[in-house]
């Protein structure tokens, strides 16, 4: 069941984000697998390592799709994919599953290097594609996809997963509220030993997922970038990375990335003028941590024309959050897109905007940590 038709394009963070976003957070997308238990949605995937199979699961897991074919260059991994989903067609020739009749769309889970050409090829055939992130290495490729989709008048999402994690919808959710306060400043650590790209930096490997958090909490762009690194495992990519961002507003923020960090570490940080909220991802029980606790500049009541900083001591609190699997809400979302034809709400143009930000963090690299703008 092919489809391609003009697609309805709502701004980043407007309902439609809203709307999804609620959705997430309060039953677990039920009107939407109600929609698409009518429909017979077939999913090819290009990539089947450790992540590609878990896309293999998901679709095998949500109702109105099935995982129909497999590309992998290695056969380990196509005899993976035909034990555990019997009856799958599998290649090792990526052009079959662009040909292939039946297949709705694809999704490509493969070395980063590569997600700019498979996705270029997968949409010149007319298929609807969720490519992993970055999207492309170039802000020039980026463009040159999004651009494609809406040409050819097809669905084109980025795997920002995180976007799609209820804490961090609930994350957003608090920063925006009235008693958040002024945000001051956000910063994030992502760490861990081993797990070594060949063909990325830790930059392009990591920050993305940041960058994207970032960008989605504050519903903005970042205007100038710069960042400091280290090749301590090889001689031509930084295998850990310190980013500095600077946002509307005068919003600064702060990313750590790691390969060779001994602690493994997934945290992000929203601090207030009233609040500080904390994600911690490897906080099963506490996820969410919202601090009460900040200070401010207000004016003195003793004193016109007088001020003094007004320090708050409150409570730790941790949220109640109803949790479901990001990747299976990720999935979900692009399904319902392909049957609305509607923009994902990490869209081609969201990718197109995290890869900006990350060139512009490798042109300060190149620039000995110069202040680069977005």
């Amino acid at each position: 069941m092919r489809r391609a038709f003009l697609l309805t394009r709502p701004a980043f963070g407007d309902k439609l984000n809203r709307q999804f976003e609620l959705r997430v957070t309060a039953d677990e997308h039920k009107g939407e697998e109600k929609d698409l238990q009518e429909e017979d949605l077939e999913v090819g995937l290009i990539g089947c390592g450790n992540w590609g199979r878990n896309y293999l699961r998901v679709f095998h897991e949500l109702k109105g799709t099935r995982p129909a074919a497999v590309c992998d260059l290695k056969e380990e991994n196509l005899s993976w994919a035909r034990r555990h989903h019997p009856g799958i067609f599998t290649t090792e020739n990526y052009q079959e599953l662009f040909s292939r009749e039946g297949l709705d769309a694809l999704v490509i889970a493969v070395p980063a290097s590569a997600h700019f050409a498979l996705t270029r090829e997968a949409l010149e055939a007319g298929r609807d594609v969720l490519v992993e992130k970055p999207m492309a290495l170039k802000t020039d490729e980026a463009q040159e996809l999004v651009d494609l989709a809406e040409q050819k008048g097809q669905v084109l999402m980025v795997a920002h997963t995180f976007l799609y994690n209820p804490a961090v919808l609930k994350m957003k959710g608090l920063m925006q509220a009235a008693d958040f306060g002024r945000v001051y400043y956000l910063w994030s650590t992502r760490a861990h030993l081993g797990l070594v790209r060949e063909d990325i930096s830790a930059i392009w490997d990591l920050a993305p997922h940041d960058v994207s958090i970032f960008n989605f909490l504050l519903e903005t762009l970042p205007l100038k970038v710069s960042a400091v690194g280290g090749k301590y495992l090889m001689a031509d990519k930084e295998d850990v990375a310190f980013i500095n961002l600077v946002y509307p507003g005068g919003i600064v923020a702060s990313i750590h990335v790691s390969w060779i960090d001994s602690h493994k570490v997934r945290r992000v940080v929203a601090v207030g003028s009233h609040k500080r909220v904390v994600f911690d991802d490897l906080d099963n029980l506490e996820r969410l941590k919202v601090y009460d606790k900040g200070v401010s500049l207000e004016m003195s009541a003793e004193s016109f024309g007088d001020f003094q900083f007004l320090l708050r001591d409150g409570d730790i609190t941790s949220p109640s959050i109803k949790m479901s699997e990001p990747l299976k809400n990720q999935c979900q979302h692009f399904l319902q897109c392909i049957v609305e034809r509607r923009e994902p709400l990490t869209s081609g143009k969201n990718g197109l905007e995290v890869v900006k930000v990350l060139e512009a963090a490798e042109r300060s690299l190149q620039n000995e940590g110069r202040l680069m703008e977005v």
